[in-house]
């Protein structure tokens, strides 16, 4: 007879509604590690979006994702004669809203040379871009479908593949389009600004400048070597693939990363309390039976498993509870949330250490119990 589960048994209702609780209580924990973790995810989303090796930028920015940066166009042929170059693409990043479903959509525009470093990697429905005009892809959490057609600036563009966790690091869900579009959307400007344009002598055309040109290299080439050589150009700069990853994390969105983090160190603090003076309770209410155990002649690893057992049995709940709770509404919080393999299994591990420390307490406690206490009132 295993007596954890009889005891279990006895006060079924009272345990279940205590797991249910500690079940929420790892939700939340949970969500803020899958928070935690999409924030940074959507910020390196678009950096790795072109699979790139070298992104060449304007001099003396950071950009094109911690400050704005802008390059002649005609970079992009310049870049691509470079020996060890494989490919090149110009690319533009803008954000912009525009109205769809009777609301405000919020979105983050990029452009990009079809057939040239830029563009998404996969498209999960429908197809690319086959016009040189007025057709986008979207991510899914546009909520855009293939064949809608959405006003960007003064022209209407038709939704013709969809892609998916393209998203700058603020959330704001992406919508690729080809960089003629692109900079258009960029230098557009109302018919009274035109005309100003206009009368100065000028036509109200600017030379095209994009946000940066990004390169793949052929195999064995050196990337140290290329980023140096373009450093050594008049108002240009480059960065490696792994230096513009890191530059994102560390000015883009290391505080709101450091935030989060804090206060999930807090909030596992104050999940292990819970978790232990739930065990530690538990034990404590017991104690008289745990006396008669005793008086009977029950010997302590009896006792000790009785404990042990209801605490392993509670924590796994909870967390069981917890992940299936999680992995039903992740989809429907506003910001992606990443949970990885790795991140339920260390949390397991936690859970599994403070439940074995908290009912270690409990057996301290009840090893010292007398057995008389069992003929007491």
């Amino acid at each position: 007879m295993n007596l954890a589960i009889k005891d279990i048994r006895h006060g079924l209702f009272r345990f279940v509604l205590t797991c249910l609780g500690l079940g929420l209580l790892m939700t939340v924990v949970l969500a803020m590690i899958g928070i935690y973790n999409g924030l940074v995810a959507d910020a390196l989303a678009v950096v790795k979006a072109p699979a790139a090796d070298v992104w060449v930028v304007e001099a003396g920015t950071q950009g094109p994702f911690a400050e704005a940066s802008s390059i002649p166009a005609t970079t992009r042929d310049a870049v691509a004669r470079m020996p060890g170059v494989a490919e090149a693409g110009a690319i533009t990043y803008q954000t912009i809203e525009a109205s769809h479903a009777g609301g405000t959509l919020r979105l983050y525009v990029i452009g990009f040379e079809p057939g040239r470093p830029g563009g998404p990697q996969r498209i999960t429905e429908g197809r690319g871009l086959g016009r040189s005009h007025f057709e986008l892809l979207a991510d899914r959490k546009t909520g855009l479908v293939p064949g809608e057609t959405i006003r960007l600036g003064r022209d209407r563009f038709t939704v013709v593949g969809l892609v998916e966790d393209a998203m700058n690091s603020g959330g704001d869900p992406a919508v690729y389009v080809t960089l003629a579009d692109a900079l258009t959307l960029q230098t557009a400007m109302d018919p009274a600004a035109a005309r100003v344009q206009a009368a100065r002598g000028d036509g109200g055309l600017r030379p095209p400048t994009v946000a940066a040109v990004v390169a793949r290299l052929q195999p064995g080439a050196d990337v140290a070597l290329l980023t140096a050589t373009v450093r050594q150009w008049k108002h240009l700069s480059a960065l490696s693939q792994g230096e513009q990853e890191q530059l994102l994390l560390a000015s883009v969105v290391d505080r709101a990363r450091r935030q989060i983090g804090l206060f999930l160190g807090i909030l596992l603090s104050v999940s292990a309390v819970v978790i232990a003076l739930i065990i530690y309770t538990m034990t404590m209410e017991k104690l008289k039976q745990i006396a008669t155990l005793k008086l009977i002649g029950a010997p302590d690893r009896t006792i000790v498993g009785l404990i042990v057992q209801q605490a392993l049995i509670l924590g796994i709940s909870g967390l069981g509870i917890g992940l299936a709770l999680i992995l039903l509404v992740k989809d429907s919080f506003p910001r992606r949330v990443v949970l990885e393999p790795f991140n339920a299994l260390v949390l397991t591990g936690i859970i599994l250490m403070v439940c074995l420390v908290a009912s270690g307490l409990g057996v301290r406690a009840a090893l010292k119990v007398d057995p008389a206490t069992a003929l007491g009132g």
